[in-house]
Formats: structure tokens, sequence, C-alpha cells
């Protein structure tokens, strides 16, 4: 069976305060949307971001908290970390942990949107990113 993922979808509470998240954040434009949900086309997947209610309704599923979690939006350089963090927050996100070293090489930090998804934004120097964003595992 291929190893890929077509679509992450995240529950929301409002559309408006999420897409101002992903649009002036990361400046990532939907290419859809409607007065529940916005796709965000990707580098081989769409992020989708719905209405909590309306996706609860279209699985039949009542709200669960997941385990921990963090989607992740991997950088080219160390000195482009911090500052994403800060335009994410100051788009509606909230700072998780500022950028540092970890013990295992590199730098991150984290952020969470309005909803509190958490997004880890990372260099990682033995990653290479293509010019379409594709990230490759330690090359």
């Amino acid at each position: 069976m291929q190893q890929q993922i077509s679509v992450i979808t995240l529950g929301i509470a409002d559309l408006t305060r999420s897409k101002r998240f992903y649009s002036d954040g990361f400046g990532w434009a939907p290419v859809f949307e409607n007065e529940e949900i916005a796709f965000y086309q990707m580098n081989g997947l769409v992020l989708g971001t719905w209405l909590k209610t309306s996706l609860e309704d279209d699985m039949q599923r009542p709200t669960v908290t997941p385990g921990a979690f963090a989607l992740a939006h991997n950088v080219s350089g160390k000195d482009d970390v911090q500052p994403l963090i800060d335009r994410l927050a100051a788009a509606g996100g909230k700072v998780l942990r500022s950028g540092d070293a970890p013990p295992h090489g590199g730098f991150r930090g984290y952020v969470a949107d309005p909803d509190g998804h958490a997004w880890e934004i990372a260099h990682n120097p033995a990653w290479k990113i293509d010019a379409d964003g594709h990230v490759t595992f330690g090359v």
C-alpha cells in the first residue's frame, strides 16, 4: 500500500479566526472555502480547518480529546524559527515554547493555533527542503 496522507482536518471553533492564523501567520491561501471549512493545498496533502461541530457531525463522533500531538512546519534555517513563531503569535496563535536547541540537535519552538492545535516550527539541518517545500527525512 502506498505510504501517504491525503488530508489532515482540524476541528475549529471560528473559521475567520482560524483563517487569520493560517493566512496571516503562515501566509497560506485557501484553495476552497465556504461558511464551515477552508482547505489549504500543501506539498502533497491538503490541510482542512472545519468547524468542530460540523466535523463531529460528519464523523458521527462526539468530541474526543486526543493525546499529545503536534503538526510540524520545517524551515530552511535556524534563524527562520523564532520570526515565524512570532508572526503566528501576532496572527492569533499562542507561543507554547520559544525557539531553542533540543538535545538531539536542530532548533525548534512550538505555537498553538487559536483552537489549541500545536505546531512545531523547526529547523533540522539533516532534513532537506526542496523548492516545492517537500521535506526529506535525514538526508
